[in-house]
C-alpha cells in the first residue's frame, strides 16, 4: 500500500491537504479558461458549483488531493497572495508501481515556477521514495499549452486515447497520454532542478 506525506515544501510552492475550507480561495480565483478543459470542472462560478467540484476531488477513490500554496519566493516573482491551484495522485496502482499525476493552476501563476515544482516534488516521491515504475499524465487533445508544459518537463507522448472522456457540457474530449519511466527520471530530475534551482540544482 502506498502512502504520501500531507505535506511538501519547495522553494517555491508548498503543498497542503486539500479541504472545503479551500472553497473560499477556489472562488476568489475562478476563471473560466482555468476550468475549460477539465472533465469535471464547475459549470459556473457559484459557492455551490464548485464545492461540488471539490467534494468530488476528494471523493474518488484511491485519489489524493493536495492545494498548492504560494511561497515567499514565488510571490516575489507573482505578487498574488492565495492558492496556485491544486495538484493529485490519480488512481494510484502500486501492484504495478504505476499513477498519474493532475495538476490545476490559476492562471496568475502560468508560467511561473509553480507548475514545475508541484510536479518536481510528487515526481520525487513517486520515483525515489515509492519506487514507481511509471508516471503518467491526461490531457485535453485541445490544451495545446499543457501539451508544450509536459514536453517541456521531458514527459513522453504515448498517444491519444479518442472520446476518453465525458465533459460537464456532454461533449467528449480525447486525451492525450504523457509518461515518465524510472529510468528516464534522472535526467528529467537534472533538467528540473537546474531550471528550478540553478546550476547548483538544489531546493
Amino acid at each position: 500500500m502506498w502512502s504520501f506525506p500531507p505535506a511538501f515544501q519547495g522553494r517555491y510552492v508548498a503543498l497542503e491537504p486539500l479541504a472545503l475550507a479551500h472553497l473560499p480561495e477556489f472562488l476568489a480565483r475562478f476563471d473560466p479558461e482555468v476550468y475549460r478543459y477539465l472533465s469535471r470542472g464547475p459549470k459556473e462560478a457559484t459557492a455551490e458549483a464548485l464545492a461540488a467540484h471539490l467534494e468530488a476531488l476528494l471523493a474518488e477513490p484511491g485519489r489524493v488531493n493536495w492545494a498548492i500554496r504560494p511561497t515567499p519566493a514565488l510571490l516575489a516573482l507573482r505578487p498574488f497572495p492565495g492558492l496556485v491551484g491544486r495538484i493529485s495522485v490519480i488512481a494510484p496502482d502500486p501492484e504495478n508501481a504505476r499513477l498519474e499525476l493532475g495538476t490545476m493552476i490559476f492562471r496568475p501563476f502560468w508560467g511561473s515556477p509553480a507548475n514545475k515544482e508541484a510536479k518536481y516534488l510528487l515526481l520525487r516521491q513517486a520515483f525515489e521514495a515509492l519506487l514507481a515504475e511509471r508516471v503518467q499524465f491526461k490531457v485535453d487533445l485541445r490544451n495545446e499549452r499543457s501539451q508544450r508544459a509536459l514536453e517541456a518537463l521531458g514527459a513522453v507522448r504515448e498517444g491519444v486515447l479518442r472520446r476518453n472522456r465525458k465533459l460537464p457540457d456532454g461533449t467528449f474530449r480525447d486525451d492525450v497520454v504523457y509518461s515518465l519511466l524510472k529510468e528516464e527520471w534522472p535526467g528529467v530530475k537534472a533538467r528540473l532542478e537546474s531550471r528550478l534551482y540553478g546550476p547548483l540544482g538544489r531546493p
